[in-house]
């Protein structure tokens, strides 16, 4: 299993799923109404390294962390 984490405003609790790698785990997210309109402005970190790859392979114990866009001074 997978554990994705949401972070900051998105105010979701964490969740497991099986997913073979980013994209198909994109997929499972785009499935939650709550998550869908995050999911074009987050940046997703897999083991605390930020990753952009789709095709990132997923593994069993891994956590996934949806980062949402922040502000600051």
């Amino acid at each position: 299993m997978i554990r994705v984490e949401f972070l900051g405003p998105i105010a979701r609790e964490p969740m497991e799923v099986e997913a073979r790698d980013l994209a198909e785990l994109s997929r499972i997210l785009f499935e939650e109404e709550s998550i869908r309109p995050w999911l074009e402005k987050c940046a997703v970190a897999v083991n605390d390294v930020m990753v952009k790859d789709p095709k990132l392979p997923l593994k069993a114990g891994d956590r996934v962390s949806i980062l949402p866009p922040v502000c600051g001074g």
